[in-house]
C-alpha cells in the first residue's frame, strides 16, 4: 500500500492503472482508524490488488481534487475501486470492512 500525496501523483494512478483500491483516511477519526485496519488487511490477505491511501489532514488539496472531479461528496473515511480511471464503487465510514472488499 502507498500513500498518494499529490494531484499528479494521482492523475498518474488513474490514467496508469487499469484497477486499483484507493481510500481517504483520517489520522484522528478512530471509525477511520478501524476502517483503515480492514482496508490494510484485505490488501494483505489480497496481494493482486493494489492499494493507495491518503492522509486527508495532510493532502486536502488531492482529497477536494477528487471529491470535485468524480462529483462524489467527501467524507472521511471513504474508500474507492477505480477501474480505468473512474470509480467503479464506493464506501465510506463502517461500510468499508474487510469483507465488503473482498466482494469486489
Amino acid at each position: 500500500m502507498q500513500k498518494i500525496e499529490t494531484i499528479q501523483q494521482f492523475e498518474q494512478l488513474a490514467e496508469t492503472k487499469p484497477r486499483f483500491f484507493f481510500m481517504k483516511h483520517s489520522l484522528t477519526c478512530p471509525i477511520s482508524a478501524a476502517a483503515f485496519t480492514d482496508y490494510q488487511s484485505f490488501l494483505t490477505s489480497n496481494g493482486e490488488e493494489e492499494g493507495y491511501y491518503l492522509a486527508v489532514q495532510e493532502s486536502r488539496e488531492l482529497s477536494s481534487f477528487i471529491a470535485e472531479k468524480y462529483s462524489i461528496k467527501h467524507e472521511s473515511p471513504q474508500a474507492f475501486l477505480f477501474i480505468e480511471g473512474k470509480p467503479g464503487w464506493t464506501a465510506s465510514h463502517w461500510n468499508i470492512t474487510e469483507k465488503e472488499l473482498n466482494k469486489l
